[in-house]
């Protein structure tokens, strides 16, 4: 039988940019309709997969669950909920570990789903946008993509049509008291802002460069940076270093949206493309380094040094889902419907 994991973030979509910016609130009353509306996009198919879902303090699981269809049956993970990213790493892990799950889907935004990418493995994701820097996930209706989630978990959807690898760059931090690690999924930023505070980059002027492994102008931050000189997509190989400038004294500056209701004008002192594994080294006399947005390691005299590596997660395209399943004849009813009366 067919599975299908659902992870709910309950924390995504709720950091300081809500106050700060223009990005929007999603509530977690929101995130629970949108639980529910995946399941019952599983009914698509004639047999629907069975699901798991993560424990959240949220009610988010428990909504999916008393609230699912008829047709789909749905367990709640017995694992603990601490509130933290160590919920979703846990409950990838164990989607990871079992083999009846043929896809995930992702509710959050590109926290939570590197945070799956991370202990996922070669699972499908289905990254549905319900966070605040949503470069990765999808802005897609939650039926649409529990559509999609049940073509590929059953097999309709073929993965070559279906199903991309997404890159993610790597950054290791030298320092005087070791080595530091993070990764990312969409860019690895240098801020000059020497303190993590609420984690999320707010001002522009803060950024000093990094690495994407996509660009488009139409991402947001420094894959947005990025996108606005080069596109990269999200399965192409490598990405894109950048070292930024000031830019009143730029000799070349684009204007970017940096981060949800900010656009800036931003200069770039060199742009290079990269192949995979291509090292880039930064020196960082003071300063922080970034995972899609949100600061992570407060570094001094250190040297970064990022590359982009192409064992990233299998990212679904819901698009590409659907019409590869209708071609299938996956969404034709085999069943017979009941007669109606005149």
């Amino acid at each position: 039988m067919a599975r299908v994991g659902l992870i709910g973030n309950p924390a995504a979509g709720r950091d300081v940019r809500r106050l700060t910016g223009g990005a929007s609130v999603v509530d977690n009353y929101a995130k629970r309709r949108v639980a529910e509306c995946v399941l019952a996009g599983l009914t698509a198919v004639t047999d629907p997969p069975d699901v798991r879902v993560m424990p959240d303090r949220a009610g988010i699981a428990e909504h999916a669950r008393d609230e699912s269809p008829e047709a789909v049956d749905v367990t709640v993970l017995e694992m603990p909920a601490e509130g933290s990213a160590d919920d979703t790493r846990r409950a990838a892990a164990r989607f990871r570990e079992d083999d009846d799950v043929a896809a995930v889907v992702v509710l959050g935004g590109d926290g939570t789903t590197r945070d799956v990418a991370c202990e996922i493995g070669d699972v499908p994701i289905v990254a549905v946008s319900t966070g605040t820097n949503n470069v990765v996930p999808s802005a897609v209706d939650g039926t649409v993509a529990g559509v999609a989630a049940a073509l590929v978990a059953t097999g309709a959807a073929a993965p070559n049509e279906a199903i991309a690898r997404h890159g993610m760059v790597e950054a290791r931090a030298e320092t005087a008291t070791g080595e530091r690690r993070l990764s990312a999924l969409a860019a690895a930023e240098l801020s000059s802002r020497s303190f993590v505070g609420t984690r999320a980059l707010l001002d522009p002027g803060d950024l000093r460069g990094g690495v994407v492994s996509r660009a488009h102008p139409g991402d947001v931050g420094l894959a947005a940076v990025a996108g606005a000189v080069e596109n990269v997509a999200p399965d192409d190989p490598g990405g894109i270093a950048l070292r930024l400038a000031d830019p009143a004294g730029a000799s070349r500056t684009v204007r970017a949206v940096l981060a949800p209701g900010v656009t800036a004008p931003v200069g770039i002192a060199s742009i290079e493309r990269l192949e995979w594994n291509d090292p880039v080294r930064f020196d960082v006399a003071d300063g922080v380094v970034g995972a899609d947005g949100e600061r992570e390691l407060e570094l001094t005299d250190a040297t970064v040094e990022m590359r982009v590596i192409p064992d990233g997660p299998r990212l679904v395209d819901v698009d590409a889902a659907l019409k590869a399943g209708a071609d299938a004849g996956a969404l034709e009813r085999t069943d017979r419907l009941p007669a109606t009366e005149d």
